[in-house]
């Protein structure tokens, strides 16, 4: 049977990919080290999880409105009031199931045929994918290494069109962990402004920052700036409840009761235990967000000074999030392989490390390794990779 159009032009993720090749070699027997994960290696809270064994107990298993719990809502504005000083009506807010469904719902409410969307380069493997989905037009803006990877106000000018509808910001980025910072966010929200450009502001890794560095929301620094964005987040990597399935975006209200509108007719509902456990997330105690966040910075520290050790790789060290994002083309080159994908290929095969490859990012000469997982494993990892160059070099 053939399929639709939309779906012949989609690109498989490359994360799930590399994930997927890892489990069949693990599953053969193989001691694979898998640095592909796009999520915290801790156990969700204990309080959210009673939370939501009390909450099954209590029969709270039904339909709930299709924009979230009303008390949802509540603590999802009480937490922008709290870590950013803006401030939300109930009609400003929908919650999805995870931060990828308030994307996707977001650009099927936004774009018509052909409307452009500038992505800057690296970006996350969906978003170019959910643009595509809705009839819309990917606009890659390239973020030079030597500009942290960051887009600047004339390369975002020089990529708007007549066409043009929203602009994606990513900060703290997944890929690279790079962070915006205000001046750098006022400068490209002026350029927005004065194009008419929606900003959609993914935040979902604000609370994972590093070496005092700050998150700041492009919302915050203007009321007509917060206008003019939708932003998305969720308690996925904040609260490691990336099985749970909680997202939301907070936006003018038009675009939010669409989106609204559009979900009562996919999902009926984010699932009804899950919005309570989030409810738990926000209003109970926040300890176990900075335990995890500490974890991550005492890795990244560690792990980044042995993988710049390395002969072939080179890479910025990041603020926040939790990859690291080298260049490995000299690596790739030195092992004997025509490109990174190749080079990712032959480490998973010999050395049994799993790299998730930049290609996948927009970024081919680079690869991503996440340390969400144990120090150990890291560690063990990256000593694999030194032997591996070794014996190819």
């Amino acid at each position: 049977m053939k399929l639709a159009k939309r779906v012949a032009s989609l690109t498989p993720s490359a994360t799930l990919a590399i994930t997927a090749k890892a489990k069949e070699l693990k599953a053969a027997g193989y001691d694979v080290i898998g640095l592909g994960a796009g999520e915290p290696d801790f156990n969700t809270p204990q309080h959210i999880i009673a939370a939501a064994i009390k909450t099954m107990n209590e029969g709270h298993t039904k339909y709930t409105p299709s924009g979230g719990l009303p008390a949802l809502k509540e603590e999802i504005i009480k937490k922008f009031a709290r870590d950013q000083g803006l401030s939300y009506e109930p009609a400003e807010i929908i919650v999805c199931v995870g931060a990828k469904h308030a994307l996707y719902t977001l650009f099927q409410v936004l774009l018509d045929e052909g409307d452009e969307v500038i992505i800057p380069t690296p970006y996350w493997v969906s978003y170019p994918e959910q643009v595509k989905l809705a009839g819309g037009v990917p606009v890659y803006v390239e973020g030079l290494e030597e500009n942290d990877f960051k887009m600047t106000p004339d390369q975002l000018k020089q990529a708007i069109t007549p066409k043009t509808k929203a602009v994606i910001i990513n900060s703290p980025s997944n890929p690279t962990g790079m962070i915006y910072t205000a001046e750098e966010l006022k400068a490209l929200g002026e350029v927005c402004l004065a194009h008419g450009v929606l900003i959609v502001s993914d935040e979902i890794y604000e609370k994972l920052i590093y070496g005092g560095a700050k998150h700041v929301s492009i919302a915050e620094l203007s009321p007509e700036l917060k206008e003019q964005t939708i932003i998305i987040n969720g308690v996925s990597k904040s609260h490691s409840m990336t099985g749970w399935r909680i997202g939301y975006a907070a936006g003018p209200k038009d675009i939010i009761q669409a989106m609204t509108d559009l979900a009562s007719h996919s999902t009926s509902n984010p699932t009804s235990i899950a919005q309570y456990a989030a409810i738990a997330a926000y209003s109970g105690p926040q300890e176990p967000v900075e335990q995890m966040r500490q974890a991550f910075e005492e890795r990244l520290n560690i792990i980044y000074d042995k993988l710049v050790q390395i002969p072939g790789f080179t890479c910025i060290k990041p603020q926040g999030a939790f990859y690291l994002f080298p260049n490995a083309r000299k690596a790739a080159d030195m092992a004997g392989c025509r490109t990174v994908d190749e080079f990712v290929a032959a480490l998973l095969e010999e050395a049994k490390v799993a790299l998730v490859p930049g290609s996948g990012f927009g970024a081919p000469d680079y690869v991503r390794l996440s340390y969400a997982t144990s120090l150990e494993a890291l560690e063990t990892a990256i000593e694999r990779i030194r032997r591996f160059m070794e014996a190819r070099a």
